[in-house]
């Protein structure tokens, strides 16, 4: 049987999605093919490049063209997608985590949401820092989404401790709010403080 490359990186996905990214192995994969395990190392040399391929697969397609052109929509965009394609797969967030990735597909979206703050005229470092910090708010946030149903429900009793009169205070507001509304609230926050910056430096 004559597969691809992409065709063993799309079935590690299928594993992903189906069963979690622990049960994501090399003979599992090739089962899923129904091939031999050989035959899908001489695609993928181990599972750590696999993992590799499979990270950036999952931020294929992105449509540049489809963006909005003024920056804060634009950055606010990319953030949006970015977690999109993120959440669509299961256990994606943790996946990237764990990964330094140097592929196509995430090039190419850390070079859009840098170019986009270059153009803005931000200075290279702090647009190249500020996708750093944008991507790591979008993996935190979305990981803890996707880990959510794994977890058990959170002890709310801390809140009624005197130790801790914050956490009493803003109790109401602690575990409250989609997941959707904290990022974006949070990347409010980023734009706001990327906003400031530039007119501050203007």
């Amino acid at each position: 049987m004559n597969i691809s490359r992409t065709a063993v990186v799309d079935a590690a996905l299928d594993v992903l999605d189906a069963q979690g990214l622990e049960k994501v192995t090399m003979r599992a994969v090739a089962d899923r093919l129904g091939v031999q395990h050989n035959t899908v190392r001489w695609h993928v040399e181990n599972k750590q490049r696999l993992l590799v391929l499979m990270s950036d697969a999952v931020l294929a397609d992105l449509d540049t063209a489809a963006l909005p052109r003024p920056w804060e929509d634009r950055v606010r965009a990319l953030a949006r997608w970015c977690r999109g394609a993120i959440l669509a797969r299961r256990d994606a967030a943790r996946l990237l985590a764990g990964l330094s990735t140097t592929e196509t597909n995430t090039y190419r979206f850390a070079d859009t949401m840098i170019q986009t703050l270059l153009d803005a005229g931000f200075p290279p470092r702090t647009a190249a820092w500020a996708n750093w910090t944008l991507f790591y708010l979008i993996l935190g946030i979305t990981q803890e989404q996707q880990a959510q149903s794994l977890s058990t429900p959170e002890d709310t009793t801390v809140f009624d401790d005197p130790a801790y009169p914050a956490l009493r205070e803003a109790a109401t507001y602690v575990n409250t709010g989609t997941f959707d509304e904290r990022f974006e609230f949070a990347l409010d926050m980023q734009v706001v403080a990327l906003r400031t910056q530039r007119e501050s430096e203007g």
